[in-house]
């Protein structure tokens, strides 16, 4: 018994720690699951739509799972995980629709990347937009599929527009300015034709024609379309399209031998990022061609990339004997997924969650998609996110890729070699780290293998000869000359306009064929000419054709080689009217003033240095007004005779003098030009007196101003003519005798018609405005800038005068009465010189005189200033002193005491002297009349003198001054009955 106790108390134990080990693990266990359960990150789901059945689609799936496993590994403490939901569109619009409706309504994903195409991305992105999931495309370059009118959608790949800015800047590079255009007819092709436009545009290129090739055009349809474009000068061709549809159409460019020396092919990177997807013998046909690729630097992490999608594409297609290198949509793709998951991590994007949307019926699927909750939280993350990828920096501007560079590259051999590249800040250079743009690439390799640069085009795309039509002249033959063809049956074309277009075809930097076909239907009008021109009848038409806006609607003009305008030409007449004013004519009214001026101020300054000094220059103030006038006016025929006592005066009228005789010698030079020269005025002179007057007009045959003309009033008063003498005699005999009053033509017809006609007419009137004469050319002929350069060279060489001599004559041979012959009037500015050296020396001498007068009698005007009485403010009074003063003679000159002196000692002051001015004959008062000295009759006044007595005191004797004036008051007067004596009382 105590056995079986004890064995069974042994059971016991052994059962209780077995319980214990139970149930420690089974609690154990539940905490590790609750641990696990807490560390599982949170379920992302994103869709990817994919051609599965195709290649490309197959390795873009392998290219997709390594950058969510690559984005893991490097970060596995994430918080999210990316789950990839891979579904089928086998490249049609539809079943991409259905897949993204698929994804979003059943699998509830929260973002989609794909589908590949444009066409595709365009529905998908719709779909997108209404459930608020983002649509995250790095293969969709359209620009026709546009972030601002998707917000959900994104492209992680460059946009097609991008690079029309480098194609431009190809054909600028080697100044090609036309090009044929050829896109896909698709969604990815023709979104870029608006882009493309705007930039060829930009630097001055023309788009020849554009064409949309169906994504499965025909052999056939290519081959017609081809045979369309080598029919056309242009040789330069950009091209559009994806690499399935360029292959082919590139192998028939070849065959129809449009790949050959002399074209030019410039494709943009559906071309050159896809050089691995084409076969041997369509590389073979794209040798030459000029491509672009977006520019992917090979860091260490795309070597190793690429080195791992190769053997793992090799582990999991074993039977795959072509493994390729990725291509830069393969980059784009690895970044998509690992902007993504950056997003996701960074958003904190949690389990999916979409909203019912709340329909009464859903009649489809697309009614029955709900909303995303978390769709704008990631699309939000995913536009912030910036991170160095494969592909180069990811950064998303406006919801799309921006790229650094294009890589250009040209198609030798077996692949394609880099000659350079393209970047925004500094444009097309031979190496990508170029500070600024210096338009140049590496050495290219051009379809045919020349090494020298296509010029773009060919003169003659059939390789005939131009031909080049030329008006057929009844008169001005100087211009173009035919020769009498329906006679002799021998085109001996010539004229200026023939030789002008020959030179520049010399020198062109190219060799031109070409011959001149007579066109006898231009003497009625030229539009037909150039109607030749247009409707491709003629390759050019070289002659007298005027540039008109109308005409160049539809076609091209070179740059003009002759004058521009079209007047009239009248005949003039001789003026036989007399003017009896004519003497007033040769100077005009502003000189006519400033010479009197200048006549009366030179007189002024003479009389005031004389005044004082000079008996010539004193008498009454009348006497005194009128010799100020008559010295300065007697100098015009030198007749003055007053004696001038002043050096200062002296030079006054020294200076004086000179300028009157240059003033005269030109007035009288000048009116005997207006005299004797026979002037000649036009007969009309203004449009509207030819309207008023009801005159005829003519004009010359074939111009292009006759609707001008019915413009401005003359219908049914217009005659035609054809030649100069018709002309002539037409204007001779006036309108109203069968004639005209005036010819209308433009201004090389006129001058020819004045030099050949110096005499009788004239040209009148307004000059109204053409461009000159100008080659025609077909619209859009790449020769136009050419001929126009060569033009320009020609204009500014001697050889352009020396065709202008030949024809013409020399210039100035024989001057036509362009204007009328008339002697100019002499201005005040033509002699404003000699008027600047007058009036400084005339105002200098008289500041010298009176400043020395105000010096030398400075104490005489303090007595006088303070002897002063009357009213008046003290300036008044103290210029009356001064006015008082400077009116005495001045007796302490040379003249007054000389003569005083001799007085003295003769017994009489006026004993021997001539009487003057105011003195009195003899015959009227006998010797004692005759002994009078003439101041004392006159008061010795002038217009200064204030009292007769001041200037009688100052005549007594040189020492008057010391004697008061009162004691000399009334000494001349004689008693009553003394007659010739004069005794003081």
């Amino acid at each position: 018994m105590a056995r079986r106790s004890v064995q069974s108390s042994s059971s016991s134990c052994i059962l209780f720690f077995t319980l214990l080990v139970v149930v420690s693990a089974l609690v154990g266990y539940q905490v590790s699951l609750v641990a696990a359960a807490q560390n599982v990150p949170a379920r992302v789901r994103v869709g990817v739509i994919l051609n599965m059945g195709s290649t490309v689609g197959a390795r873009r799936r392998v290219g997709i799972q390594m950058a969510a496993e690559d984005y893991y590994a490097a970060n596995s403490a994430s918080a999210t995980r990316v789950e990839l939901l891979f579904k089928d569109s086998g490249s049609e619009v539809l079943r991409a629709a259905s897949a993204a409706v698929d994804l979003i309504k059943n699998e509830q994903v929260q973002a989609i990347i794909g589908p590949t195409t444009s066409a595709e991305a365009e529905f998908v992105a719709h779909i997108g937009n209404r459930s608020h999931v983002p649509v995250i495309s790095y293969s969709a370059t359209s620009p026709s599929l546009s972030p601002a009118q998707t917000p959900f959608f994104v492209r992680t790949a460059a946009n097609d527009s991008f690079q029309t800015a480098p194609i431009a800047a190809i054909l600028d590079a080697f100044r090609w300015r036309a090009a044929v255009v050829v896109c896909e007819d698709s969604p990815y092709g023709t979104g870029i034709l608006p882009s493309l436009a705007d930039a060829l545009q930009g630097i001055g290129a023309k788009i020849m024609d554009r064409t949309a090739v169906p994504t499965d055009a025909s052999d056939d349809r290519l081959d017609a379309m081809l045979y369309r474009f080598k029919a056309m000068p242009t040789r330069v061709f950009v091209v559009h399209m994806s690499y399935p549809l360029a292959g082919q159409f590139f192998r028939r460019a070849k065959m129809l031998g449009m790949m050959s020396e002399g074209y030019v092919w410039v494709a943009t990177d559906g071309v050159g990022t896809f050089m691995d997807r084409f076969t041997p013998e369509e590389v073979d046909a794209m040798q030459g061609i000029v491509s672009l690729r977006p520019y992917v630097q090979e860091t260490d992490a795309v070597k190793n990339f690429s080195s791992r999608f190769k053997d793992r594409l090799r582990r999991e297609n074993p039977t795959a004997d072509d493994v390729r290198e990725p291509t830069v949509l393969r980059f784009w793709a690895y970044d998509t997924v690992w902007a993504i998951a950056a997003a996701a991590e960074a958003a904190g994007v949690t389990s999916p969650a979409f909203q019912t949307p709340q329909t009464n019926v859903a009649l489809t699927d697309l009614d029955r998609l709900g909303v995303s909750a978390t769709g704008r939280t990631l699309l939000d993350a995913v536009l912030n996110t910036t991170f160095d990828g494969l592909a180069g920096k990811f950064r998303l501007v406006d919801g799309q890729l921006q790229l650094p560079a294009y890589e250009v590259v040209n198609i030798i051999g077996k692949g394609a070699r880099t000659v350079g590249f393209w970047r925004p800040e500094s444009g097309i250079s031979k190496d990508l780290n170029a500070v600024s743009a210096k338009t140049t690439l590496k050495q290219i390799l051009w379809p045919g293998e020349p090494w020298d640069t296509p010029k773009g085009w060919t003169v003659s795309p059939n390789g005939q000869k131009l031909r080049v039509d030329v008006p057929v002249k009844r008169g001005f033959t100087q211009f173009v000359d035919v020769g009498n063809v329906a006679t002799t049956g021998n085109r001996n074309i010539t004229g200026y306009c023939i030789d002008v277009f020959d030179e520049v075809m010399k020198s062109l930097l190219y060799p031109v064929n070409y011959e001149y076909v007579p066109y006898p239907d231009s003497s009625e009008s030229y539009e037909k000419l150039v109607g030749q021109v247009a409707t491709e009848r003629a390759d050019v038409a070289v002659g007298d054709v005027t540039i008109t806006a109308k005409r160049m609607a539809e076609v091209d003009f070179t740059m003009p080689f002759t004058e521009s305008g079209w007047s009239m030409v009248v005949p003039v007449q001789k003026d036989t009217g007399k003017n009896m004013w004519i003497f007033l004519q040769p100077l005009t009214t502003g000189l006519w003033v400033a010479s009197l001026i200048f006549f009366c101020f030179t007189g002024f300054v003479v009389w005031v240095i004389e005044h004082r000094i000079n008996p010539e220059f004193r008498g009454t103030p009348w006497q005194q007004f009128g010799l100020i006038f008559y010295f300065a006016f007697s100098t015009l025929v030198f007749s003055h005779k007053e004696k001038l006592e002043s050096n200062l005066s002296r030079f006054v009228v020294i200076i004086w003098v000179c300028f009157v005789l240059i003033l005269t010698s030109s007035y009288t030079a000048s009116l005997t030009s207006m005299l004797t020269v026979q002037k000649l005025q036009p007969t009309v002179t203004d449009v509207r007196e030819l309207l008023r007057r009801g005159d005829y007009i003519g004009f010359q045959e074939g111009t292009f101003i006759i609707p001008l003309l019915e413009k401005m009033g003359f219908q049914n008063r217009m005659r035609n003519y054809s030649t100069a003498e018709q002309y002539a005699d037409a204007l001779s005999k006036g309108s109203a005798n069968g004639g005209v009053a005036a010819i209308f033509d433009e201004i090389p017809y006129l001058k020819l018609f004045l030099s050949q006609y110096c005499d009788g007419y004239t040209m009148v009137g307004p000059i109204y405005k053409t461009d000159g004469f100008g080659f025609v050319f077909p619209r859009g002929s790449p020769m136009v800038d050419d001929v126009s350069r060569a033009i320009l060279a020609l204009a500014e060489g001697e050889k352009m005068a020396q065709i202008e001599k030949k024809w013409f004559g020399d210039p100035g041979s024989c001057k036509s009465q362009s204007s009328t012959v008339d002697s100019s009037n002499l201005s005040f500015r033509s002699f404003g010189g000699l008027f600047l050296i007058t009036g400084v020396v005339s105002s200098a001498m008289l500041i010298i005189y009176l400043v020395t007068f105000f010096y030398r009698e400075r104490n005489e005007l303090r007595a006088a200033e303070a002897a002063s009485s009357g009213s008046g403010s003290p300036s008044l009074r103290w210029l009356r002193a001064w006015m008082q003063h400077y009116d005495r003679k001045d007796l302490k000159s040379p003249t007054f005491r000389t003569f005083n002196d001799e007085s003295m000692r003769n017994g009489s002051e006026y004993a021997s002297r001539t009487p003057r001015w105011a003195d009195e004959s003899p015959c009227n008062g006998g010797v004692a009349e005759a002994n009078r000295m003439p101041e004392e009759a006159v008061g010795g006044m002038s217009p200064f003198s204030v009292s007769r007595s001041s200037e009688m005191n100052g005549d007594i004797s040189p020492a008057a001054g010391d004697t008061p004036a009162s004691e000399f008051d009334n000494s001349f007067e004689r008693r009553p009955g003394e007659a010739g004596t004069s005794q003081p009382r």
